[in-house]
């Protein structure tokens, strides 16, 4: 009976072993393609990090009723504005740092620790009662129209919460580039005290709700907090908004706003003790 090659057949052997070789080629083949893929992908990605233009926009007028000259008053030995412009500066994402004044101090202080103040915000622009639209809408124009600068990202970084850490701004600003259909991002905390507890009075001196949890008929005010929603304000941290929102929708944060959490202490400077504990916070820890 006529068995078939034996396993021992050297000829037989040679057939399998260039067999085994061209196989293992062929995945080698497959595997390096891929690393050449993704090595095209990262240096890809690497190169619309570089090219991103990503404006740090930080608002500072010069008048101040609850603190006077706020923004420069000195804070753990540097003007108050000048922690907003270094943390931007040392900010791995941000490619440009601009400081909004009306006030010559502001931008002379902001150029010191270099910050750009390219102009002179318009008086009409930096009211008490200003809010930040007008304020970011005549920035990105000035740079548009005087420049032909236009951002892909702006953030907004205000100089009353002096207390960032760079990680986090890095953090949030990378996790924003991730989430392409959002018009904007803003930092928020757990509220210190919750709305729904809170009333307004009518001018018949009764009270009703602020606000009113959906399908909730329970009176408010006598509901144990941890069975209301969790609700967040907003602290200052970082805001970020994509500059078509502001220039084609007139608004600063437009109809998808993403909230980013942020887990640490902030100050938020309005009033005299404020200061004091942002120079607490900020203060190194030998001199405590």
């Amino acid at each position: 009976m006529h068995s078939g090659p034996s396993l021992r057949d050297p000829g037989l052997q040679v057939r399998v072993s260039a067999k085994t070789d061209e196989t293992r080629c062929r995945i080698l083949s497959w595997v390096d393609f891929i690393l050449l893929v993704w090595k095209e992908g990262m240096e890809a990605n690497t190169e619309r990090e570089k090219s991103r233009e990503i404006l740090a926009l930080i608002p500072a007028r010069g008048g101040s009723k609850s603190i006077p000259r706020k923004n420069i008053r000195l804070i753990a030995g540097k003007p108050l504005i000048a922690h907003s412009i270094e943390q931007a500066k040392k900010s791995a994402h941000i490619t440009r740092v601009i400081v909004s004044t009306d006030d010559l101090e502001i931008a002379e202080i902001s150029r010191r620790f270099d910050a750009e103040v390219p102009f002179l915000r318009p008086s009409e622009f930096a009211q008490d009662d200003t809010p930040d639209w007008p304020v970011f809408n005549h920035a990105l124009r000035w740079l548009k129209d005087n420049e032909g600068y236009e951002p892909e990202i702006v953030v907004h970084l205000r100089p009353t919460t002096p207390n960032r850490r760079v990680e986090t701004l890095d953090h949030a600003i990378a996790t924003f580039i991730q989430i392409p259909e959002a018009d904007s991002m803003r930092s928020v905390r757990p509220a210190e005290y919750s709305p729904y507890k809170m009333v307004l009075i009518r001018p018949d001196g009764c009270i009703e709700p602020v606000v009113i949890p959906p399908n909730c008929k329970n009176e408010l005010w006598n509901m144990p907090r941890q069975a209301l929603p969790q609700a967040y304000q907003g602290d200052g941290y970082i805001d970020i908004t994509r500059p078509r929102v502001i220039l084609g929708r007139k608004s600063m944060f437009g109809e998808k706003t993403k909230a980013y959490i942020v887990d640490e202490s902030v100050v938020d400077i309005d009033y005299e003790e404020d200061l004091r504990k942002a120079e607490r916070m900020l203060r190194p820890p030998e001199d405590v």
